[in-house]
């Protein structure tokens, strides 16, 4: 009961922060999902996480459990940033002119990249918790206790993201 009764708060907070941005003139950057979910029955005591697959059609945003990154996804581009990190970027590619090393970035068909850009993949309060992913067309983000990673299912490119160390594939 509690879990539903989180859930509800986030869609609530997220209803409530796009209705907020969208008085302010600007459109809103996080969108409430369209959500497929299949579940194990809260009956089943097989221990470990719950497999969730989640397909979205609209971009839709999500944090981890800890709350240190921060995603939004949609069929044209998965997004990651990161608050605390143990980690360097890659050096500043001299065009960019805004905050850089914050996210990694992937698009489908392509490698994934440092994020330059002057706003943030955080904003939305929806967890996905450990074990559980979330997919928009060819995109794919899991989260783990390890981090998040997200994959372009046909090109095999992707990048993961945690405190600890990220990876570019």
């Amino acid at each position: 009961m509690a879990h539903r009764v989180r859930q509800l708060g986030a869609v609530i907070a997220g209803t409530a922060a796009a209705v907020a941005l969208a008085g302010c003139g600007e459109p809103p950057r996080v969108v409430a999902e369209s959500v497929t979910s299949q579940t194990a029955s809260h009956k089943d005591k097989t221990p470990g996480p719950t497999a969730v697959q989640r397909e979205v059609q609209e971009l839709t945003g999500f944090i981890s459990p800890s709350g240190n990154v921060a995603c939004m996804l949609d069929a044209t581009w998965a997004r990651c940033d990161i608050i605390d990190r143990n980690w360097s970027p890659p050096p500043r590619p001299p065009d960019c002119e805004f905050d850089y090393g914050q996210g990694i970035s992937l698009a489908p068909g392509e490698r994934a990249q440092f994020v330059c850009a002057g706003d943030t993949a955080f904003g939305a309060d929806q967890v996905l918790p450990y074990g559980e992913s979330i997919a928009a067309d060819r995109l794919r983000c899991e989260s783990a206790q390890s981090g998040i990673t997200c994959l372009d299912s046909e090109s095999g490119h992707g990048f993961s993201i945690s405190r600890e160390a990220y990876r570019v594939f």
